[in-house]
């Protein structure tokens, strides 16, 4: 008994994994740890200079992302930048 519970949570897990939700957290929460670690003044924005060692990609489309042309950008602008610009 103690067994098959073993395989139905290893299952449940399995599932849950593969599901997109699991998916799109997993991928949330590691954008989320790599903006974290390039915003080195821990201002919650991210200048060219922060991005480019830590989040390249960012800063290649820096200028695309900085819709506004404040010099930074956010989290929450990269987001979007990543939800329109999905292949």
């Amino acid at each position: 008994m103690k067994n098959l519970c073993f395989k139905l949570a290893a299952a449940a897990v399995a599932v849950a994994i593969g599901s997109p939700a699991f998916a799109q957290t997993t991928m949330r929460q590691q954008l989320e740890a790599r903006f974290s670690a390039a915003d080195v003044d821990h201002d919650g924005k991210l200048t060219r200079s922060e991005a480019q060692p830590g989040m390249p990609r960012v800063a290649t489309y820096f200028d695309a992302i900085d819709t506004g042309h404040r010099g930074y950008v956010t989290l929450v602008q990269i987001e979007q930048f990543t939800v329109q610009h999905k292949p």
